[in-house]
């Protein structure tokens, strides 16, 4: 099939994590000729969400999109689908990779990605969780984020108001390279 002929739609679901349950939506996907493209599976308390690109023709994109709400139904999920086009990341960019470890608190998470947003860094990946802390009784954030900047420009910036945000924050963190 001509690329130009493939459409793409994004599905986000969401239930009660159970043995089995992201095999049915992915077997439906495959049931309707749909390709996955890329997807994500997190796992909050008892609950899952599942997020997919999928390709396919029209007709397969089409079929998915007016039978996945009986099959969401028969799980107990709720399900969101949105139409959308291929992506692309230009190909001359500057990527970066950060790792940050803090006392949790309210808004820490904003603190980093607004930093990246200030510095024209467009967000790849982030992934947030809190754990105990060994020595307390209270907890830490571990963040990651992944992030591309289109000319790199902005790089030693990023690395130095990124050490000023960990010292201000007393925070172990440190920003590196991506090379493509």
């Amino acid at each position: 099939m001509p690329q130009r002929d493939q459409q793409y739609l994004v599905i986000t679901a969401l239930g009660r994590d159970r043995a089995g349950i992201v095999n049915a939506i992915t077997r439906h996907a495959g049931q309707c000729d749909c390709n996955i493209e890329d997807s994500r599976l997190a796992i909050f308390g008892e609950e899952f969400t599942f997020i997919m690109m999928l390709s396919g023709s029209w007709n397969a994109v089409a079929m998915l999109e007016s039978t996945l709400p009986v099959l969401a139904a028969e799980l107990d999920l709720l399900t969101v689908m949105k139409r959308t086009q291929r992506g692309h990341q230009p190909t001359a960019t500057t990527g970066v990779s950060a790792r940050v470890t803090v006392a949790d608190a309210a808004g820490l998470v904003e603190r980093f990605t607004n930093l990246f947003m200030k510095l024209d860094y467009t967000l790849a990946e982030l992934v947030s969780k809190t754990r105990p802390d060994d020595d307390s009784t209270s907890a830490l954030l571990e963040i990651q984020i992944t992030a591309h900047h289109p000319t790199g420009e902005n790089t030693d910036i990023l690395q130095q108001q990124f050490t000023c945000l960990c010292a201000e924050l007393q925070a172990e963190g440190n920003v590196t390279l991506i090379s493509h």
